[in-house]
């Protein structure tokens, strides 16, 4: 879900939650297995906004994406930072088609599950790619944050309809055909097998807040990340936030 709200320094703020997850999994991974060079599958990466800095890092990163577009992109933007990013054309029901299995430490699955026909199978792919002890990073939109921010545009009965579709959808226009509340996704993770980890709200503030409030003010950037940090845990806040991270681990 694409919310309106701060915009130069929004992509610092609007990814900062889930870097910290993702760096602490990293470091954990890291530790268990003994190297620091982890390998690292990106299902709908996309252009690479994860998948490049990764790499970065010095791990070993491959993007699997039905987009030849955002493939080319990512191409592009891997060689201006000097990485090798792989990427693959493909769904994340080819996952298991396209890479071998338990051959990922980490699978970032990333505003995918919104929009693949069967969500269930999407996270039993995955699965299949960890290595045991292996760990997958889920990011999807949330129908709570969706009606608030349908009744802030004045769209008060779309968001109505968001609380009472079983999907989280406001109406056949609604370009996210499904969303997820913390508690189903985890519910979805451990119904295919994961254990659940930690699970942060992301962009609980950053998409309300009006970007003149944070470009014209020294500092103001930073002190929002270290809210939407504290807030990503809060037990209330959590709940509200734009989109749901939950991290499951392969037993």
């Amino acid at each position: 879900m694409r919310a309106e709200g701060v915009t130069t320094k929004t992509p610092a703020v609007r990814t900062a939650v889930v870097w910290g997850a993702l760096r602490s999994v990293l470091a954990e991974r890291a530790r268990a297995v003994g190297r620091d060079a982890l390998d690292i599958v990106d299902a709908g990466g996309g252009t690479g906004g994860f998948a490049v800095p990764l790499a970065e890092l010095g791990h070993t990163v491959t993007v699997v994406d039905p987009s030849p577009d955002s493939l080319a992109a990512l191409e592009r933007r891997a060689k201006e930072k000097g990485v090798g990013v792989r990427g693959l054309q493909g769904d994340a029901a080819d996952l298991g088609d396209l890479l071998d299995r338990d051959s990922a430490d980490l699978v970032l699955c990333h505003s995918v599950l919104e929009y693949v026909d069967d969500p269930a199978g999407a996270l039993a792919a995955v699965a299949g790619l960890l290595r045991p002890g292996g760990a997958v990073s889920v990011l999807a939109a949330n129908p709570v944050a969706s009606a608030i921010h349908r009744a802030l545009a004045g769209q008060f009965d779309e968001a109505r309809a968001v609380l009472a579709d079983p999907r989280g959808t406001w109406g056949d226009r609604d370009p996210t055909p499904r969303r997820f509340t913390a508690e189903t996704l985890s519910g979805l993770l451990t119904a295919t097998g994961f254990t659940v980890g930690a699970v942060h709200g992301v962009r609980v503030f950053a998409d309300l807040v009006p970007s003149r409030l944070v470009d014209g003010e020294p500092g103001a950037a930073d002190a929002l990340v270290a809210l939407e940090q504290a807030a990503a845990v809060h037990p209330v806040l959590r709940d509200v936030a734009t989109q749901v991270h939950v991290l499951g681990h392969r037993p």
